[in-house]
């Protein structure tokens, strides 16, 4: 991959308060998406569900989300909606605090939909929120996205403390990231309101160029298989690491921990090699990279299983803050819509896929249920290889890429200004 060693200010790390606090919220809101898998496994103990039974609460979180995530990134490329942010962070923490209430499976699945609703609500208007902040900047983009992956890595330790010592009965106890997320998100829209960011959040929302839609369909198919193999992982990881070790419960919520941990190094990551190397190089050996890591998670026994479970992790999170800019930058007239799509409904509709894994794994075995899961990081692999950067407001002009115009009806715009630093 060609190295690009002049670092323009897109690609610094910030030192934006606003970035910061959003990031910070991103946390608290992604709590409950990691949440609903880490629930899985208590539920199959406490509730005696059956796999398919269990990957089915995965599905009422996803399903919906998949559904009306693209719509609140429609009306956000209409209008401004910043109350969306502490509302729904409030709407997804209520869905999963009720979810251990009730032993009824429909009501489960109720509360759990509802808290689909409300992260598919936060996710457009809140990267909408971020890009303006971020002036366009990769780096910070990529803060912005470690926040969702460090909730996503808190959540199976906070469930586990929660309902290992009071059970599904004590779901209630996880409403509090929410309350605190809430009150992130409004410090940081006072933040982006600040009379500072006026000049900058205006040119960072001036829609320029061309939306080059045949490149953001490759993108979203490539992001798709992506969603299918961490949200099925998510579900079954546990349980599967439990029957390949022949541990326990913590073995099983320690495996679903590294998966999500590792995503706070890939994310960062990502963005740094980006500066270097191009978006369009650093998702692509991504997924490349993904395929031998999955086929470890899936045939690899004993503790071995754990190192691949953290490469798997490496490779699926790397590309994640670049999918949102390279959505963003393809759609650059429907930044909501894009936002909407490729942290929402590409990312969820791995949740429809789930009760498939599920239904296989309690015909056969959970270790073949997994194995389809191996090719699809190569299936996003060749979906990516057409891809061209996309000439994106103040993006790097990477040696040895193609320019966007390359692609037909690909984007051209103007540089946006630097991002001035903030302490």
């Amino acid at each position: 991959m060609p190295k690009n060693r002049s670092l323009p200010s897109r690609n610094r790390p910030p030192r934006n308060r606003p970035i910061l606090l959003l990031s910070s919220g991103h946390a608290c809101v992604d709590v409950y998406q990691g949440a609903v898998a880490a629930l899985v496994s208590f539920f199959v103990s406490e509730r005696a569900y059956t796999y398919a039974a269990a990957s089915g609460v995965v599905l009422a979180a996803s399903l919906l989300s998949s559904v009306v995530q693209p719509l609140f990134g429609a009306l956000t490329d209409r209008w401004a909606l910043p109350w969306l942010l502490p509302v729904s962070t409030l709407v997804g923490g209520a869905g999963v605090a009720l979810s251990g209430l009730w032993d009824s499976y429909a009501l489960t699945l109720a509360v759990v939909a509802v808290s689909g609703i409300g992260v598919a609500a936060y996710h457009p208007e809140s990267a909408r929120v971020a890009r303006q902040a971020s002036r366009g900047s990769h780096v910070a983009m990529g803060w912005f996205s470690l926040g969702g992956n460090l909730g996503f890595a808190a959540a199976p330790l906070l469930v586990s403390a929660v309902v290992a010592t009071g059970g599904l009965r004590a779901t209630p106890l996880l409403v509090l990231p929410a309350v605190a997320g809430a009150a992130l998100c409004a410090a940081a829209l006072r933040a982006v309101r600040a009379p500072g960011d006026a000049a900058g959040a205006k040119a960072a929302s001036r829609p320029a160029g061309r939306d080059d839609w045949a490149s953001f369909r490759r993108l979203t198919g490539a992001i798709m298989c992506r969603s299918i193999v961490f949200v099925g992982l998510s579900a079954f990881v546990s349980l599967h690491v439990r029957q390949r070790t022949g541990w326990g419960q913590l073995a099983g919520t320690a495996a679903l921990f590294v998966l999500y941990l590792g995503g706070a190094v890939g994310t960062v990551a990502g963005g740094k090699l980006a500066g270097r190397y191009g978006r369009i190089a650093v998702v692509r050996w991504s997924y490349a990279l993904a395929v031998p890591a999955v086929a470890g998670v899936v045939l690899v026994p004993g503790p071995a299983l754990y190192l691949f479970v953290a490469l798997t992790s490496a490779a699926l999170y790397v590309p994640f803050s670049l999918h949102v800019t390279l959505g963003q930058d393809y759609l650059p007239r429907r930044v909501g819509t894009a936002s909407g799509v490729t942290l929402g409904l590409a990312v969820s509709v791995g949740g429809v896929a789930s009760p498939l894994i599920g239904a296989l794994a309690d015909t056969a075995s959970l270790r073949t249920a997994l194995a389809p899961l191996i090719a699809l990081p190569a299936l996003g692999w060749l979906l990516l290889r057409p891809l061209r950067e996309p000439d994106a407001p103040g993006a790097p002009r990477v040696p040895g890429a193609a320019p966007a115009a390359d692609t037909p009806g690909a984007p051209s715009a103007p540089s946006a200004p630097s991002a001035p630093s903030e302490t």
